[in-house]
Parts: C-alpha cells; structure tokens; sequence
C-alpha cells in the first residue's frame, strides 16, 4: 500500500523582476537540503527566471505557482496570465523566434529542453506553461502522468487549510515494511506504458472549516486518520475521520473509492465536489450537508458513479465556484492533468477561500 499526501503551491505575484527573484530563491532556500548538484539547481533557477521574465515582459496578471515534491525529488512550476495568448504556440517553442521586448528568442524552447516536464496551452484568455524539475538520474513519477493538483492558500495566510490524500493498493508492490508507505519515484516492473498497476485508490479531500491554522490543523487531523486504514469499507471510513475530528473546528469531506473494473463508490459531507468528465460525458457527484467533526449524517451505503472510458475523476474544494462549464476544459483533457488542476483553479477560483483541485486519470486499458 502507498499513500501520497498532497503537495501545496505558493503563488507569487509577477509584476516585475524583483518578484521574479524572490520566487527563485525561494526555490534555492527549500531544495537547499535536498543534495541537488550546482547544475541541477542551476537548471531549477534558469526555468523559473525564464517563466518569470516572459510574465513580466509579455503577460497581464501574471503569476508564478511553486510546489515541492521531496518524495518525488521535484520541483514544479506553472506560470499562468490573462492574456495576450500566443497566435502560434509551436511556432513560439522554436529556437530563434522572439516576440520583442529584448528577448532574444530561445527562451521557451531553452526551457523545454532544461525542464524534465514541460507542458503549454494558450489562447488569447491566457497562457499557462507548466514545468517540473527533477535532479539528473532521477526517474518520473510512475503515477505523474495520471495524476494532478494544485492547492493554493487564501489571500494572506501562510498555510491552507485545504488537504488531500491518495491512498493505493494491488498489484504494484511498494517497498520498505508493510503498512503506510511514501510514494516512490521511478516505475515498477508491474506497469503498462510506464504507469502502475493498482487495483484500488482511494481518494480524500479536506476542507478545514473556514482558513488559516486551524483550519490546516483540522485537514491535517484527517488526513493522519486517513493513513491508517484507508481501505476500510467508506461509511466507517467516514465515521472515523468524523470522531478523530472531534475538538477541531472540523472540516468538509469528500472521500472517492476507484476499484479496477467496477464503479466508483464516494461519501463525504458538506460542499467539497466531485465530478467525472471525458470528452463525451459530464456528471456530478455531490454528498450530504454536514461537517465532519461537529455534525455528520450517518450513511450506511456509498454513492456509487459509472465511471465510462476515458474518463477522469475530478474533486475540489468550495474555493473554486460550483458551476463552471466542462467545455472550457476539454481541450486540456488529454493533457498532463496538472495543467487541467490548473487551468480550473486559475478561471474558476473565487478568491477569497483556500483552493484545491486534485485531478486523477484511470488507467487506459492495454
């Protein structure tokens, strides 16, 4: 069994090059006890410079969103803006193209060949490039291409009190003792296209009452019981994470079961939404009204949700408005979903709560 817990990304402003330093050291300070070599380090700088500098040479509303990876070795960053958009992404990735204002033309094709995943979708709405950095050696994720999220704190609070977890069983052997394991970077020989095998994953989203500290306190509350047995059957599941929320201010809950061939089985409580989309199918998934630690309706069966080919899950907290049409994201769906989390929390966030928008994609059958 392996449990991924979520990853977080602070957001800078980029309104000019200061702002643009200060996103780079602050990935100098959190990798500095990584063991990174100079070179690698050197290529994490030189992709958030570049990221930067095209923001403040060529967007509106230009921002920088960091996240670190320990388990994964990685760094990721995306850089999004209100437009202008470029006409011709491709033609923009070539070497030797410059849109003026100084630059000298190599800088997004430069960073597509010095990051070790790199991703870009632009209209004239806006641009958003995603970029992760990984030391040399080290292998991708096996579940990277499958599974994305972004989480942001409100305005002005250091922590966000926003959480999730994913828990993983089956087929895919993790290593180190039995129990609660760390995902591992780098594949398995049980894979297809590089990607694991799993026969279950289970899914938890938190929203922390409210925000700041205690809120965090709380997702984190549930999160730590989640861990310890997060296959148990959902409805008891639920029960748990509702008594071990007990004396926090409590949190909203949304908790998703993906078995290998079935349907998907989901419960929670309060207004953490789910929703499954392909490019053909669109469908909900809500819960009941409650608050896991103060009040919560008893369930005694899951909801159940078709889950159709080529679909993929999607869950987020109420920081992003309920209703958004899934039409502004289909040309994103087969991409990395990071770039879909993204792009949703980007046009969608209400901007006065914490964030998250976690993304999983199923594996395609062989």
């Amino acid at each position: 069994m392996e449990v991924i817990t979520g990853w977080s990304h602070r957001a800078f402003a980029i309104s000019d090059a200061t702002c643009v330093g200060e996103a780079r050291r602050h990935c100098a300070h959190a990798i500095g006890d990584w063991g990174w070599s100079e070179e690698d380090a050197g290529r994490l700088s030189l992709v958030v410079t570049e990221l930067g500098t095209n923001l403040v040479r060529h967007a509106v509303q230009g921002q920088l969103w960091i996240a670190f990876k320990p388990a994964w070795r990685e760094v990721e960053v995306i850089a999004l803006d209100k437009g202008p958009g470029m006409a011709d992404v491709q033609r923009s990735l070539t070497d030797g193209v410059s849109t003026g204002s100084g630059s000298p033309g190599t800088g997004l094709g430069a960073l597509r060949r010095m990051a070790d995943d790199f991703d870009v979708h632009s209209s004239p709405q806006g641009t958003l490039v995603l970029a992760r950095v990984r030391p040399q050696g080290v292998a991708p994720p096996a579940l990277g291409a499958r599974l994305g999220a972004v989480r942001l704190a409100a305005p002005g609070e250091t922590v966000c009190g926003d959480g999730w977890a994913l828990a993983l069983q089956g087929s895919a052997p993790a290593e180190g003792a039995p129990g609660v394991e760390p995902l591992q970077a780098g594949g398995s020989e049980d894979t297809v296209d590089g990607l694991p095998h799993y026969d279950s994953a289970t899914l938890l989203v938190s929203d922390g009452l409210g925000h700041g500290p205690d809120a965090a306190a709380a997702s984190d509350t549930a999160l730590a019981a989640f861990a310890r047995d997060p296959f148990a059957p959902l409805p008891a599941l639920l029960q748990t994470l509702h008594r071990a929320l007990h004396g926090t201010r409590g949190a909203a809950l949304f908790l998703l079961r993906a078995t290998r061939g079935q349907a998907l089985h989901f419960t929670g409580a309060g207004n953490v939404l789910g929703r499954v989309m392909s490019g053909v199918y669109d469908k909900s998934m809500l819960t009941p009204h409650g608050t896991a630690g103060v009040q919560l309706r008893r369930t005694e069966q899951p909801s159940m949700q078709e889950l159709p080919s080529h679909a993929m899950m999607l869950v987020h907290t109420d920081g992003i408005a309920s209703r958004w049409p899934a039409s502004a994201l289909a040309p994103l769906m087969p991409r990395d979903p990071t770039l879909l989390a993204a792009a949703l929390v980007w046009t969608q966030l209400r901007g006065r709560d914490d964030a998250t928008v976690v993304v999983l994609k199923q594996e395609e059958p062989s």
